[in-house]
């Protein structure tokens, strides 16, 4: 049942505060609903927060879901039957993370996560397909239809915390045994945004960790500051033991680079920016991304830039010093294109990625190859600028599956003027049918030899090379399947046509497909996204 009033015991000594914002004003985020207005009034139950030194405890909330504008009806069916299920059999179930984060920004979540006071074998038993998976930080997977519901319990990661909390980490003062337990688990969360838990059937969302203020403020904050800081910040340091068992995930180096690839990706999904504490250790602690294996690189990148985000992303690992680690040869191309760390303007890459953002969102995300294929583009292009004929009827000859004569044919009677801004692109020439396919195919020949080298170590590494004050960096993160695919998409346009190919009509895209890697989609899709950055519907 909806509640419009919440009504939670508190000490004397605990200030009711009526209004915590009289109004959250709207941020403006590119591509994110801003937040609506909000008039809290009795809605708000406030805790005190207390000082130790410099360091000050976030102020812990219980706010109205309706207040919020959180409504339940945007949670998935999958979801609400493992909510409901868990819920029946008498256990506490909270939705928690970024998924509680997009449904206040009224977005459509990636996933939704749960957190349940079951034991995991308790959720097990409560649904017939249902297996416990991880090692290290063990969970649900629950099978509903064709979709996994995450579900984690209070007990697993209360296990994680060797030492008592309340002695060594500021705990909100005048909570209860069950807010502890919540709070506890939010300590856990890598910012602030991801430390709410949303409770649907009383309709309260609960904050220990500050993270409606930093929505409000557009922030992505980390819920505990690094070591040092921490140890400077707050008296007494702690030793380096103690800490790995306080914040398991701060103190793992491993663990905290893959953070900072999570912030890079929430701040460009949100358009929110880093405090300036979060700021610093992203940039200065930026090599112990080389330490992370391979295929976790890849999936954040693929989170980055599959997703609809990758301008943004992009942009963010140029200004801190990312890009020249992850992917040196795009990293040079910025210097080449003396694009400084914060520069608001663009470039052919740049816009290629925006005009697949425009495609894609977090629940119709692409295949991999498609932005791995973009990039092989462009650094082939880069290289050697082209003809706009001649990029027009190789993606063309792509699309539809290696037609190069008909590619050629089709670009021939394009009129429309192209964006004569981009470098890449030479000034037309009156060249006849013959020459543009011989064109044609050494374009895609060039293709096929920058993507060898994006997954050749040795080339990576001289990428850079000509800065000295450049780091050094050989990572290849493909994983050969993915090269493979992309090898697929471009072959025919350099081996001629694919016998029994249809090309797509139309241009609906079946992100189901796309989202598997489906050659006809994946084809479709880069054809679009060339198009329209080469010749600009605008």
């Amino acid at each position: 049942m909806a509640i419009s009033s919440l009504s939670f015991a508190c000490r004397p000594g605990f200030p009711l505060r009526l209004s915590l914002f009289h109004r959250i004003q709207k941020v403006r985020f590119s591509s994110v609903a801003a937040i609506e207005t909000l008039d809290v009034q009795e809605n708000v139950i406030k805790g005190n927060s207390r000082n130790l030194g410099d360091c000050k405890a976030p102020e812990w909330k219980k706010l109205s879901s309706k207040e919020l504008g959180l409504s339940n009806s945007l949670i998935s069916m999958p979801t609400k039957k493992v909510l409901n299920g868990l819920k029946k059999n008498g256990y506490e179930v909270y939705l928690v993370g970024g998924c509680v984060r997009d449904l206040i920004l009224k977005r459509i979540p990636k996933d939704f996560d749960i957190i349940t006071s079951a034991e995991l074998k308790e959720v097990v038993r409560a649904f017939s397909r249902c297996e416990i998976v991880g090692k290290w930080f063990p969970i649900c997977h629950v099978h509903v239809g064709d979709t996994i519901v995450e579900v984690s319990s209070f007990s697993t990661t209360g296990r994680k915390l060797k030492v008592d909390l309340r002695n060594d980490i500021i705990c909100p003062i005048d909570c209860d045994e069950k807010d502890y337990v919540r709070w506890k688990n939010c300590l856990q969360r890598d910012f602030t945004i991801n430390g709410l838990m949303f409770d649907p059937y009383k309709r309260i969302v609960y904050d220990y960790m500050g993270g409606l203020e930093d929505i409000k403020k557009a922030k992505v904050r980390t819920v505990i500051p690094a070591g040092i800081s921490f140890q400077e910040d707050c008296g007494e340091p702690l030793s380096s033991i103690q800490l790995h068992h306080l914040f398991p995930v701060v103190c793992d180096s491993f663990l905290f680079a893959a953070r900072i690839l999570r912030a890079v990706r929430i701040a460009a999904r949100l358009g929110f920016r880093f405090t300036r504490e979060t700021a610093h250790f992203v940039k200065n602690l930026s090599h112990s991304l080389l330490r992370l294996d391979k295929p976790r690189i890849m999936m954040e990148m693929n989170y980055m830039l599959a997703y609809g985000s990758a301008e943004a992303s992009l942009r963010i690992l140029w200004k801190f010093g990312l890009l020249e680690l992850l992917l040196p040869i795009q990293a040079a191309y910025f210097v080449r294109d003396g694009f400084k760390r914060r520069d608001k303007r663009s470039n052919m890459l740049l816009c290629l990625f925006s005009n697949l953002d425009k495609l894609l969102a977090p629940d119709r995300p692409c295949h991999s190859s498609l932005w791995v294929g973009i990039l092989a583009f462009h650094k082939a292009l880069a290289d050697q600028p082209r003809d706009p004929i001649v990029v027009a009827a190789f993606c063309l000859a792509v699309h539809n599956g290696g037609d190069i004569l008909g590619g050629v044919n089709m670009a021939r009677k394009i009129t429309k003027p192209h964006d004569i801004s981009f470098h890449e692109l030479t000034k037309p020439q009156d060249l006849d049918s013959e020459m543009l396919i011989d064109e044609v195919v050494d374009f895609a020949a060039s293709v096929k030899q920058v993507l060898n080298w994006m997954t050749d170590e040795y080339y990576v590494s001289l990428a850079m090379a000509e800065y000295p004050q450049a780091p050094y960096s050989d990572l290849v993160f493909f994983p050969l399947a993915v090269y493979l695919r992309v090898c697929r998409i471009f072959e025919c346009s350099r081996d001629g046509p694919e016998k029994g190919f249809m090309p797509k009509q139309g241009r609906k895209i079946d992100y189901e497909m796309l989202g598997l890697g489906g050659l006809q989609e994946v084809r479709h899709t880069f054809a679009r996204v060339v198009f329209d950055t080469v010749y600009p519907p605008n």
